[in-house]
């Protein structure tokens, strides 16, 4: 797509210093711009780069004034940064929205879906399910029986979502993510071997949750296991049944959280973390990455560290003795020599 300068301005309540009609198609980083690109300066570390900038127009705060002669046409907003975020934000929705139904699909009975559909290669819709306006289910995407997905949510290619399961309304469902399959039940009998304990619940995930690729959701024993509005999984994880994960939180890669805890509003959960089920983690907990969290946290935006984890301030004074105790034992060591002489 093209944009001139002055239409950028416009969408931005910016303003143009230069070509107003300079034409960008694309963006690029300032230190690698080049004809008909559209970049940003923000970070003062990166202002010398603007002299030497190819790019055809460039956004910068209000506040910017430039040392010497620049080339590209300026655009002057309140925050560079955010107006190039919002501008590639509309370029990406832009650029990923498709419509239409690829001729090799299937759609079960009583299943409808709402106009602006894009329905993928070999996509499967099974019995009763609902499906809003402008979904798109990339190519082999299969949503189960008695499902319901919302208004602009987007299910890229492979993505599996079990019977029952309801998304919400501009949600993003990447790659290979599986939605409802079996939590982990079992229980041992008198020959201790374990049986299978049926998972009849579903899973919840509400408004505006993105989802990163073969993250999996495991569906409730019964109930339902729910991610709420705003959170956002980043690929790999491992969501148990019945857990429960609060508005707007972030969770990275490689987390596991076991079943039945429930994570509140707001927190952060670094990759690698490891949660055991049955706990209750309050709002605004921010947990460092490769952290063992075995008891509940209470406080609300409590930070820890560790494995097991406390509080990052114990942790960081009690990491410096770790790291010290090889001279410490050499210093003990010497001591007891000394004293038995």
């Amino acid at each position: 797509m093209e944009f001139t300068a002055q239409q950028i301005a416009a969408m931005l309540n910016g303003t143009v210093e230069g070509d107003a009609q300079a034409k960008v198609t694309t963006v690029a980083k300032i230190e690698e711009g080049h004809s008909g690109a559209l970049s940003f300066l923000a970070n003062p570390l990166y202002t010398s780069h603007i002299y030497e900038c190819g790019s055809s127009v460039v956004l910068v705060n209000n506040d910017f004034v430039p040392e010497r002669a620049v080339k590209p046409t300026l655009v002057r907003v309140a925050n560079a940064y955010e107006a190039f975020a919002g501008l590639l934000a509309q370029y990406d929705k832009i650029k990923r929205q498709r419509v239409g139904i690829d001729g090799v699909h299937h759609i079960g009975k009583n299943s409808t879906y709402g106009e602006g559909i894009y329905l993928g290669a070999f996509a499967a819709i099974g019995n009763n399910v609902k499906i809003g306006a402008n979904v798109q289910l990339h190519a082999h995407v299969s949503i189960g029986d008695n499902c319901v997905v919302g208004d602009n949510t987007v299910v890229y290619a492979g993505v599996k979502v079990y019977e029952g399961c309801v998304i919400g309304n501009n949600c993003i469902l990447h790659a290979g993510v599986v939605i409802g399959s079996d939590g982990f039940g079992f229980s041992p009998n008198a020959e201790n071997n374990y049986q299978k304990v049926p998972q009849i619940g579903n899973v919840l995930i509400e408004d505006h949750v993105e989802i990163g690729a073969n993250t999996s959701i495991d569906r409730a024993t019964m109930g339902s296991t729910i991610i709420s509005k705003g959170v956002k999984l980043d690929n790999l994880v491992q969501i148990a049944h019945n857990v429960e994960v609060g508005e707007n939180t972030v969770i990275a890669g490689q987390t596991g959280v076991a079943g039945s805890t429930k994570i509140g509003k707001n927190c952060m959960i670094g990759g690698q973390v490891g949660i055991v089920g049955h706990l209750t983690i309050a709002n605004g907990v921010k947990i460092a990455a490769q952290s063992g969290i075995g008891h509940s946290i209470s406080v609300e935006g409590s930070v820890v560290q560790g494995s097991p984890a406390f509080d990052i301030g114990e942790y960081r004074r009690s990491y410096v003795v770790f790291r010290a105790l090889p001279k410490l034992t050499k210093r003990l060591d010497d001591v007891e020599k000394n004293s038995a002489k």
